[in-house]
């Protein structure tokens, strides 16, 4: 059977690793990001960082908050803000559900993913998630650390 092709637009740019640790993940959802030119070309060459950012529903608009896009150096004239506020795209279902589940106690939108999906296009995976307490992470910790253990045991003598 032959393997299928990798497709080459398919591009993972920015990683939120800390959303895991630091918050419960109770979903995810994919929307698109309004973009300057410049600053898809800065994409492009991997100069993104979502790692203190958040979204949040402003006016029934969904709005990506302080995350960082490198300046594009071709650009001289025609470059952008390196951390404005960036308008996300979701349906209008999805918008009412991201509002209500904010409205929750304790739960708030976290970016996990900027990518360029298969077609090219610029998407962000953002997590509806509930802030984890310090016992929550070390029990969280504790759990992985185990399975990690387990596995090695598993591997040694199986």
């Amino acid at each position: 059977m032959a393997k299928p092709k990798e497709n080459p637009n398919y591009k993972v740019i920015a990683e939120n690793r800390r959303a895991r640790y630091d918050y419960a993940i109770e979903d995810d959802i994919e929307c698109g990001i309004i973009l300057e030119g410049s600053e898809v070309k800065s994409l492009r060459q991997g100069g993104a960082n979502i790692a203190e950012s958040y979204a949040t529903v402003d006016n029934g608009e969904l709005w990506l908050v302080n995350s960082y896009i490198a300046p594009y150096e071709q650009a001289k004239t025609f470059t952008h803000e390196e951390k404005r506020r960036r308008k996300l795209l979701v349906s209008r279902k999805e918008m009412a559900r991201l509002w209500s589940e904010t409205q929750r106690k304790g739960m708030t939108l976290v970016p996990l993913v900027l990518y360029f999906n298969h077609r090219g296009l610029a998407k962000l995976k953002i997590g509806i998630a509930k802030g984890k307490q310090n016992h929550d992470k070390r029990e969280t910790e504790a759990k992985r650390d185990w399975n990690r253990q387990k596995q090695r045991l598993l591997k040694d003598h199986g």
